[in-house]
């Protein structure tokens, strides 16, 4: 176990910032996969607030931090307070992963990687010629809508119900060549892009605790999902959410949020450690047993 391990004067700090940040399952994941690799990190939870950020990020680099990950509401306000931003980041907008890098600060987003990775192996498939329907249009989006990207998929579609930022989000988009393959609609034309889904990526927070029976689609609207089309909920409490249940009813491949959480770290892990060999399944149980789902 992680907690039985002893913390010296030479064990190296790594951590995630956030406000709040109790309820975070980054720590038991981290710090199982240290534990497994026998290395003399620790892994802890910074609860900062938001007027603080800045002084927190120069008390890290006097105190020696080797990384931190970044969530809510950091990950557009920690950006200017950085020395680097890895491109990936800038095309987002967003960070979720600092390293410290020749005494700087340097700001990357492995939401894009996390997104993408059970894509790439498990479901590996030739996505050039694959529609995308992506619903919801924040920040979460905006990774997903990279990795769509980043995969080749021909047609990449975004639902939203405000209009202004619907426009906005695809205006964002205009010096990128991720414009030619992006449309933006409103959620009223769900019901002609459904059909067409090959892989359906939830971005909304409908069906989240604590309002678990609620569905960003009605059953009707899922109904006309294709066959063998993936469904994909970035959320992952609760384990399935009503969206996934609904999709997989249809005969849709499920795809949840806690492998994204785990992929995502398994990519930040990689940056900190400087080292490939992450062990995955380490962190996905880690996090399995944090939420009570453990075999």
């Amino acid at each position: 176990m992680a907690n039985d391990k002893l913390i010296t004067g030479k064990t190296k700090l790594l951590g995630v910032i956030g406000h709040p940040v109790e309820h975070s399952l980054s720590p038991a994941m981290h710090n199982a996969a240290i534990a497994n690799l026998g290395l003399d990190y620790v892994y802890l939870p910074f609860p900062i607030a938001p007027e603080n950020l800045e002084v927190a990020i120069a008390g890290f680099a006097v105190i020696g931090v080797v990384g931190f990950s970044v969530t809510i509401p950091h990950k557009q306000a920690i950006m200017p307070l950085l020395s680097e931003i890895t491109p990936l980041a800038q095309m987002i907008g967003a960070v979720n992963t600092v390293s410290r890098q020749n005494n700087q600060w340097v700001g990357t987003n492995t939401d894009i990687e996390g997104f993408i990775a059970p894509l790439q192996t498990t479901y590996k498939q030739d996505w050039s010629q694959k529609v995308a329907v992506i619903l919801g249009n924040g920040g979460a989006a905006r990774a997903v809508v990279a990795g769509c990207h980043q995969l080749g998929f021909a047609k990449i579609h975004v639902v939203g119900r405000n209009v202004q930022r619907l426009q906005e989000f695809r205006d964002s988009w205009s010096n990128s060549p991720i414009s030619e393959n992006l449309q933006v609609h409103q959620w009223e034309e769900l019901s002609k892009l459904i059909p067409q889904a090959n892989l359906l990526v939830n971005t909304t927070p409908i069906g989240m605790y604590p309002k678990v029976d609620e569905s960003p689609l009605s059953i009707e609207e899922i109904a006309n999902l294709p066959t063998g089309a993936i469904a994909y909920d970035l959320i992952y409490i609760p384990k399935p959410t009503q969206f996934l249940e609904l999709a997989q009813k249809q005969g849709a491949i499920a795809i949840d949020g806690l492998e994204m959480l785990v992929q995502q770290g398994v990519a930040a892990l990689k940056i900190w450690l400087q080292q490939e060999n992450i062990p995955v399944e380490v962190m996905r149980q880690a996090l399995l047993n944090q939420l009570g789902l453990g075999k």
